[in-house]
């Protein structure tokens, strides 16, 4: 019998089943375990989720997979060496003490596996165990008890929640524009229909007792005010073609729909994982790179839905969505869109091998006739990056708000652990990175720049004063050449 790695999937993570299945029929393991003399002392429906989450990444009810299967593993376990649940709630928790205190069993499970020491989990409490050993001696069962539960619980939170609002403010100065604009509209109908009735009432006149209106005459008459008028709509209108050369490129605020919905104030906010650990390649070349799914699935092999307790309160508030509960219903949904992506079967915990490229919206971009590497600045430049943002003298350092703790990501890309859907947060300039290069120290610490620079160091000591600060713009930072080539 194969069950070493059950610890594993017992213990990868240690979540709780917050739903308490109610009204659900005696499954028929119980039956069968009853008939064994074996005491059930676990709630299959929590196992069911216990071991969705946790177990299915290594392990099958029936059939191999990383683990053996686990169907009845407690009555197995008890033929195969006459040990019972206490041996597997030891196993789990502290496999590397049961086989020291000697016992044959845990020392020839050991063997068998080519001594391969399991990690020891002393976090799992034993009812999380039990119930997930309720649940391997009645799977079917138990998964009908926790969608039970769940469309219970569901069920009820849809109808207590609030009824959603008909609209929003927006909707109302809207309407409010339309009538306006009819009112407008029929004030411009009531004018033009009475000077019609005074046009048709007039008498004739022949055209030569009236006087007409000779545009020549009367520039030439004002021609002087004329030309002044005109060369200052001529300046108005060089000013306005320059303001909207100088805006061409500038999208800060730039924020598109993407086609998986990715929250990175879930993942780098309240989950806290560093910017490079999915974005991996900024610290190694000239790009910071778009994550791979295989990186997603790190983790999401076995979260299989969003259970934190963070939402967007806006998704409430502006009426897309009824209750948090389906925010975060949501959420699972878009982790689903990612399984179909890289062709993920959640159920069977195998890759069927029919994959979707997700066409994930670019944000930042680069002009091609610019040179940035994020290497330089987020290896290089790191510890003068994150000096700027203590002490607020980055670009845009007011706007952004940032924190001391902050990454050195968040410089050029804004606190994007507070951010739902990713923005350009500045205006990415040439006028902004000579700010930013003027501005920021370099990092004298550093071995290599305090001997390289010593020189330079000295010379603007003398020059400027003891207390001068080197900047990025006295090492080269303004050169043409360093960003355009």
């Amino acid at each position: 019998m194969k069950f070493l790695n059950l610890a594993v999937c017992l213990a990868i993570f240690n979540f709780s089943y917050s739903q308490d299945p109610t009204d659900k029929p005696e499954p028929e393991g119980v039956e069968q375990a009853q008939a064994s003399g074996e005491e059930i002392v676990g709630d299959a429906a929590k196992g069911y989720d216990l071991f969705q989450l946790n177990c299915i990444a290594c392990h099958k009810i029936d059939g191999d997979m990383v683990g053996p299967p686990l169907r009845n593993v407690v009555d197995r376990v008890k033929e195969e060496g006459g040990v019972g649940r206490q041996w597997l709630h030891d196993w789990i928790k502290d496999n590397n003490a049961l086989r020291a205190a000697g016992d044959e069993y845990a020392i020839e499970v050991f063997e068998r596996y080519n001594k391969i020491p399991m990690l020891t989990f002393p976090n799992l409490t034993d009812q999380d165990i039990d119930d997930i050993l309720a649940y391997t001696n009645d799977p079917e069962g138990g998964e009908q008890a926790f969608n039970d539960a769940k469309q219970k619980a569901a069920e009820e939170a849809a109808a207590a929640a609030p009824p959603a609002k008909s609209g929003s403010p927006l909707t109302g100065f809207v309407i409010f524009a339309y009538v306006v604009l009819a009112l407008l509209l029929l004030f411009v109908l009531f004018r033009l229909n009475a000077l019609k009735r005074l046009i048709s009432g007039k008498t004739e006149v022949d055209a030569e007792d009236k006087p007409g209106f000779s545009w020549a005459q009367f520039i030439h008459k004002y021609n002087k005010a004329f030309n002044t008028l005109l060369l200052i709509l001529s300046l108005l209108a060089l000013y306005g073609a320059w303001n909207f050369m100088l805006g061409i490129g500038v999208d800060k605020g730039y924020q598109p729909d993407q086609p998986i919905y990715f929250s990175h104030q879930i993942h780098a906010g309240v989950q806290g994982i560093d910017c490079q650990y999915c974005h991996s390649s900024a610290k190694y070349g000239k790009v910071s790179g778009i994550p791979s799914p295989n990186t997603c699935m790190n983790c999401h092999k076995t979260i299989r839905e969003y259970r934190g307790e963070y939402y967007e309160e806006e998704l409430v508030s502006s009426g897309k969505f009824a209750s948090a509960e389906d925010v975060k219903n949501f959420y699972t949904d878009e982790i689903q869109k990612m399984y179909a992506a890289i062709g993920w079967d959640p159920d069977l915990a195998e890759y069927t091998g029919e994959q979707k490229p997700i066409e994930w919206v670019r944000i930042h971009n680069m002009p091609d006739f610019v040179y940035f590497s994020h290497e330089q600045h987020v290896v290089a430049g790191e510890t003068a990056i994150l000096k700027a943002i203590r002490e607020n003298t980055i670009p845009n350092a007011k706007e952004l708000n940032l924190t001391e703790d902050s990454q050195v990501c968040f410089a050029c890309h804004g606190d994007v652990s507070k951010m739902d859907e990713v923005k350009m947060a500045n205006d990415f300039t040439m006028g902004w990175c000579i700010e930013c290069h003027r501005t920021t120290e370099v990092d004298m610490t550093n071995e290599y720049n305090s001997q390289y620079y010593a020189d330079l160091h000295e010379k603007l000591k003398k020059e400027y004063g003891e207390h001068t600060k080197v900047t990025v713009d006295a090492i080269g930072g303004l050169e043409c050449a360093k960003c355009h080539y």
